[in-house]
């Protein structure tokens, strides 16, 4: 079997007032993303690891940020787009896996729902799905609560030929 994998990472800065949105799922909290779209830096990270194992090239190059059709588009629209085009490229997801680095809010209880989220707007299913939540021990720009990382990784298999 053909097997490709990908690895992405997103980073964004948070601000009072604005939405969080992570991992498909809106998160409560009193900061939100400062972003061109919804800012949901799990999706973004995920949508490079997809890209990045077909080089399909970035996020950035399939959705830049400089397009006002982008601007505070919903992320799970660009996953949807992007899972798309791996479809048409003969591929699969086998599995990804996802660490988010943020300070605060505490994440973990909503992990469940994220996955969720993840899997169905990937049809795919949710076993197929890790996110991990961690957080920067109160070290640099993510530990001062100034932003949030995202790291993912994507494998993919071929689709057999019929």
């Amino acid at each position: 079997m053909d097997f490709r994998i990908g690895q992405g990472y997103d980073v964004h800065k948070l601000a009072a007032g604005l939405p969080m949105w992570l991992g498909g799922v809106l998160v409560p909290s009193e900061n939100g993303f400062v972003a061109h779209s919804d800012g949901d830096v799990a999706i973004h990270a995920l949508c490079d690891a997809l890209l990045g194992a077909l080089a399909l090239g970035d996020i950035g190059k399939l959705f830049p940020d400089t397009s006002d059709e982008w601007k505070g588009a919903d992320s799970k629209e660009l996953l949807r787009i992007v899972m798309k085009k791996v479809r048409e490229c003969g591929w699969e997801v086998s599995n990804v896996d996802i660490t988010v680095a943020l300070q605060a809010p505490k994440i973990g209880p909503l992990v469940p729902q994220m996955c969720e989220a993840l899997a169905s707007v990937m049809n795919v299913d949710k076993s197929r799905i890790s996110i991990k939540a961690t957080t920067a021990e109160r070290l640099g720009f993510v530990g001062r609560g100034e932003g949030c990382e995202c790291w993912a990784v994507a494998l993919l298999h071929k689709i057999p030929a019929l």
